[in-house]
């Protein structure tokens, strides 16, 4: 099998951390390349959403290093790894809920490309920036269009996650990174973001949480799987749902240990 050659986005050496006696992180080495749509999975408890945050910047390794395009990031905040390029979603919905859905495009357009204060952007008129070509390409690309008026408040779960990735992707991300993006959605809504990401395919380097391998099994290159906070198993989607410590860990399906061959003299 050849090595991949694509250039390394994130690699993480030994991360270890701890809570108390607990050992949350053990010792966990990760590699993620560009263009590659890749998934961490596991069960409640595994160490997912830990890495994932360890990742950004929200919790600091007790040992261990992560680099981002080849730098040492791992003593950076989160808006430092934010503004290097490295862009996350939440389990839930990071958005203005009394603004509109357009409105929201607006703000993130321009923490992404004019970067004003908080307190310009609340004096500067937003139906200034509603042409705005870019924003005009999300709202088309994620079937927006139709509800860029309306409330925030009033959107469903699915179309708030929609604008949330949305807002994300405005400011052309290095890596989109997606914890538990399907959690509480309906199979419609599910099928809508899948789409959406799809389409992405090929020229956007994703990294997934999620805890149901069903949902994204289909979408996802590459799995890797974790459990009480170590890697089990990494590579291919049918190589990693067959390893049998996977099928223990995470199915709760033993693997039967083989007949003892009796040799009768």
């Amino acid at each position: 099998m050849n090595a991949d050659t694509r250039a390394e986005i994130i690699r993480a050496e030994s991360v270890t951390k701890r809570f108390g006696g607990l050992v949350a992180l053990d010792g966990v080495n990760y590699v993620l390349r560009e263009n590659e749509v890749a998934g961490i999975f596991g069960s409640n408890g595994a160490g997912k959403s830990l890495f994932f945050n360890v990742l950004t910047g929200y919790y600091q390794p007790d040992a261990g290093t992560i680099y981002f395009r080849g730098e040492n990031v791992t003593h950076w905040t989160p808006q430092q790894r934010v503004e290097a390029g490295m862009m996350r979603t939440f389990q839930l919905t990071s958005t203005f809920d009394s603004l509109s859905v357009i409105d929201n495009l607006v703000v993130s357009f321009f923490r992404a490309y004019r970067k004003p204060s908080m307190l310009q952007l609340f004096f500067n008129t937003c139906k200034a920036q509603h042409n705005e070509d870019k924003i005009a390409e999300m709202l088309e690309a994620f079937d927006l269009q139709e509800v860029s008026d309306k409330q925030v408040m009033h959107l469903s779960l699915g179309e708030k996650r929609l604008l949330e990735i949305a807002m994300t992707l405005l400011a052309e991300p290095k890596v989109l990174m997606l914890d538990e993006p399907l959690a509480g959605l309906s199979e419609s809504e599910i099928e809508r973001i899948l789409q959406v990401l799809r389409k992405r395919v090929g020229r956007q380097t994703m990294l997934i949480v999620e805890h149901k391998i069903s949902h994204v099994q289909e979408f996802v290159q590459r799995l890797t799987i974790m459990h009480e906070g170590k890697v089990i198993a990494d590579g291919g989607v049918d190589e990693c749902l067959q390893h049998p410590e996977v099928r223990r860990s995470y199915w709760q399906i033993e693997i039967p240990a083989p007949p003892i061959q009796v040799t009768l003299s």
